[in-house]
């Protein structure tokens, strides 16, 4: 096949192959989108008009089938067949982006989803309904609970939270979502400290399916830090940023 048109030709139709069923086929490797193996296609197309196109008489052999085809009376079947089938093709791929879809809805994705009623912490049952933060029954004490839970943010958190605790540490260029910024009023201002608790415990892999598909990088943090350091880490973000938590409203009946 030394023709520059079927060498041309031979060189898309192995690209092809090899982008839409070799690539998939490699260790790691997943299907490759629709729009991505047509760029790749693209550029490929580009490459051989380029090769063919930098001789004159490469170029001018490349031609001589295409004008054949298109003037010779013995190739009229052959325009006739691509009169019908170019068509055809087109509308074939038209309608296919054009056609309704029955498909489930999207999961929309909450930033703050709902907190379980319960949750396991190294394996002891907590409920977090009407759960407040048991230091703050010690008065006195707040002012070392505090310490504390700042010795613990800045051991634990800072690379990811930040000195200013705005979610703009180090590491936080490389995360998707950003780390939450506890300085915004949208954040720990509109929660209780029963979820804030429960968020830095359970982490990214604790949260429930609304939370994704942009799961938190934040690890389990119930897996380094004991129960009353995680409570002191929560007041220290509330001291620090002057946020007042929100609290559970109480009814004659109990907690609502």
């Amino acid at each position: 096949m030394k023709h520059p048109f079927w060498q041309a030709v031979g060189i898309l139709a192995l690209a092809f192959v090899v982008i839409e069923w070799g690539i998939p086929l490699l260790p790691g490797s997943a299907l490759v989108p629709a729009s991505v193996v047509l760029q790749y296609m693209v550029t490929v197309l580009a490459g051989v008009l380029i090769y063919v196109s930098d001789d004159e008489a490469r170029w001018r052999r490349f031609r001589e089938p295409i004008q054949a085809a298109l003037v010779q009376p013995r190739l009229k079947p052959v325009r006739l067949g691509g009169l019908v089938v170019v068509p055809l093709v087109v509308g074939w791929i038209a309608y296919g982006q054009v056609r309704s879809a029955v498909q489930a809805p999207p999961n929309l994705r909450s930033i703050h989803p709902a907190p379980p009623a319960e949750i396991t912490f190294r394996g002891k049952s907590m409920t977090l309904s009407g759960l407040d933060n048991p230091l703050r029954q010690h008065a006195d004490s707040l002012p070392v609970y505090i310490a504390a839970g700042k010795r613990i943010y800045y051991q634990n958190c800072l690379p990811c939270h930040g000195d200013r605790l705005d979610g703009l540490g180090h590491f936080a260029p490389g995360f998707n979502p950003l780390p939450a910024n506890f300085q915004d009023n949208g954040t720990i201002a509109q929660l209780t400290e029963s979820f804030v608790f429960w968020r830095v415990a359970k982490g990214g892999p604790g949260l429930p399916r609304e939370g994704t598909p942009w799961n938190s990088a934040m690890p389990k943090w119930e897996d380094f830090l004991t129960e009353r350091e995680i409570w002191e880490v929560v007041l220290f973000l509330y001291d620090q940023t002057g946020w007042k938590p929100r609290t559970w409203e109480r009814t004659a009946g109990g907690t609502r």
